[in-house]
């Protein structure tokens, strides 16, 4: 992999000549705060990061990390680190419905990718595979490396308010030790605040949707239940318990956090009825039925509860603050959308930052960040929800008349009776939509942006879908889709993926070895943040052929990649001349950074034609943003 970006060292609130103390404050140090913190720092922006909290997430909250997020990991260095944190792949997926973990098991789902019908799937679309990550393992890794890399951390620091003008944003910060009321002066205000966003609020962002509509406990505990689950290792357990079964999912759930010493359980409770009794003697009685086993003596850690949000921002920014994270899409834990979704927004804004900071780039890429993000938070909020949604054909068979509905049902669904035969063949109907949760691979990496940043290749007409678009992943060189994974092979004969040679912080021109006149193009444009890849040279030889089927476009071809593993633009045809590659590029570059075109302006002045200055027709149509999958 390529060695991230040097990070130069500062002092962080040394005002600058300009009468800045920093470039970017990051308001929140969750795992969007925590990958926009270290991307900046990475790419050598002065930045400040606070939290209003003392240390790190005090509960495991988010979990599962998709490919996808590992991908933005090992951008920044960071997949191995978080790798040996993690529970690993092969030990995530075997989920279990069962009546309890000791008790009878009605169906089960290879979940997440390990699966022998999907894990060929989740192998060839990238280089990493899923991890479990509990939200106090992640945001510690994402911290150290952003302070390690430059940026100021201030735990205890509380954001007030702030006051943008045309040049830059005065922060007002509370230092929550000493009551201390001080002000910042930054050119960008990022807010990664969660979902009570105070910064959201004073923007007047536009919302919608609906908070609290469920309600569940989550009981943190420790017990040792290795000789329930070793022997069918998941991370979820669901459990059809009449005392543990309430709400839209109508289940008990048993997630493993540390596996398998440290759990939590959770149920939905009545809303209407007010907050559930979680007494001890109560918490205890439901984990005993949840592991259907009376005599464990579980050790209670903490006890909450949450609610269930179905609510998403239109605009994700105003000016010079913007806004990602949950403080801009709230919603159930269902398909593990979560802090994956958050930690893309947050690095999708971080390169647009740094390069707006930089000067590489004028205001419209910034504008891009809504445009390519709220169709993707919209559709998040939207898929979460309905998972939920989804459980009911699970419970199909229960015997609603009966007083304990699941024991009497299951003697239904075991019957060997035409109408069993009908209960279980809608079980098995019902098990199968849950890989719309569980299997969405699709989901996870079909992103496709509309936006400035983006440059259709109208030449490839409207992209079709031939196999469902939410469980399978489509590799796609198209512009707008995320760079495809494929193994090349490096000087050393290791491994390494398109993804690896690309990113870190600069917009990548990639070409194969007939495509000469892009590398020439590249060097005579001689800018700081591109760089030129050509596959096929040493260091990035293509002996699989991987790439080779799947680049979409001809050798001698050119794809622009930004710094966030997207495809800004693409030309599909060969180009030999360098100054005709010369042109397209500059063109499109321009276009795509919102800067002015060199070239043109250059030859121009002069009255020369070192260059031609003919129109290079790079057609950037009116959209408007489609839904885009998580």
């Amino acid at each position: 992999m390529n060695d991230l970006l040097p990070t130069p060292m500062f002092e962080p609130f040394h005002r600058d000549p300009n009468g800045f103390d920093t470039d970017v404050i990051v308001v929140g140090l969750g795992p969007a705060g925590g990958v926009a913190a270290t991307a900046l720092a990475s790419y050598g922006i002065r930045v400040h990061a606070i939290t209003v909290f003392p240390w790190v997430a005090n509960g495991p909250r988010a979990h599962i990390t998709n490919q996808r997020a590992v991908e933005v990991l090992r951008d920044l260095g960071l997949e191995d680190e978080a790798r040996s944190q993690a529970t690993p792949w092969d030990q995530m997926g075997d989920t279990l419905f069962t009546t309890s973990l000791a008790g009878e098991e009605i169906v089960r789902l290879q979940t997440w990718g390990t699966g022998d019908q999907r894990f060929g799937d989740y192998l060839k679309g990238s280089p990493c595979t899923m991890l479990d990550l509990p939200q106090p393992r992640m945001e510690p890794i994402l911290i150290n490396a952003a302070a390690s890399r430059g940026a100021v951390i201030s735990f205890n620091t509380e954001y007030l308010d702030h006051v943008q003008d045309e040049d830059g944003v005065t922060v007002r910060l509370r230092d929550g030790r000493t009551g201390e009321v001080f002000s910042q002066r930054a050119r960008y205000l990022l807010g990664f605040d969660g979902a009570r966003s105070r910064i959201v609020e004073q923007l007047g962002l536009p919302l919608e949707g609906e908070l609290a509509r469920a309600g569940t406990a989550y009981i943190r505990f420790r017990a040792d239940l290795t000789r329930f689950v070793q022997h069918r290792p998941s991370i979820l357990y669901w459990i059809f318990n009449s005392k543990a079964g309430f709400g839209e999912i109508g289940m008990g759930l048993l997630r493993a956090i540390r596996p398998w010493e440290e759990w939590i359980a959770g149920w939905g409770f009545d809303m209407a009825a007010g907050e559930p009794d979680l007494s001890d003697d109560k918490v205890i009685t439901q984990i005993r039925t949840l592991v259907g086993d009376p005599s464990i003596e579980p050790e209670i850690i903490s006890k909450s509860l949450w609610y269930v949000n179905q609510q998403y921002a239109t605009r994700y920014s105003q000016g010079r603050v913007l806004c990602g994270g949950d403080a801009v899409h709230r919603h159930p834990p269902s398909s593990g959308l979560g802090s994956n979704t958050s930690m893309q927004d947050a690095f999708n804004l971080a390169w647009k930052v740094a390069f707006a900071v930089k000067g590489y780039a004028g205001p419209s890429l910034l504008e891009s960040y809504s445009d390519e993000r709220v169709p993707v938070g919209k559709q998040v909020v939207a898929r979460a929800n309905q998972s939920r949604k989804d459980y009911a054909g699970m419970r199909e068979w229960f015997d609603r008349d009966s007083e304990d509905p699941v024991t009497a049902g299951l003697a239904n669904l075991k019957a060997p009776t035409p109408e069993g035969v009908a209960l279980r063949e809608r079980l098995y109907e019902a098990l199968e939509l849950k890989n719309t949760e569980f299997n969405a691979h699709g989901v996870e990496l079909n992103q496709r942006y509309a936006s400035s940043a983006v440059l259709p290749d109208e030449s490839a007409g409207e992209e079709e879908w031939p196999r469902n678009r939410e469980l399978y992943l489509q590799a796609s060189t198209r512009p707008g889709a995320k760079l495809p994974h494929a193994w090349l092979v490096d000087p050393d004969g290791q491994r390494v993926s398109t993804l690896d040679v690309t990113g870190k912080g600069q917009m990548t021109l990639l070409t194969g070895i007939g495509g000469a006149a892009w590398k020439h193009a590249a060097d005579k444009l001689d800018l700081p943040f591109l760089r030129t890849v050509v596959i096929g040279e040493p260091g990035t030889i293509d002996p699989y052929g991987y790439w080779e089927r799947i680049r979409e476009i001809p050798e001698a071809g050119a794809l622009l990649v930004r710094p966030d593993g997207y495809i800004a633009w693409r030309h599909n045809a060969e180009v030999w001349d360098t100054d005709e590659a010369l042109r397209f590029l500059e063109t499109a570059l321009c276009r795509v950074l919102d800067r002015p075109n060199r070239l043109a302006e250059s030859d121009s002045a002069a009255g020369r034609h070192e260059y031609s200055t003919r129109s290079v027709d790079i057609t950037v149509p009116m959209h408007t943003p489609d839904t885009a999958n998580a």
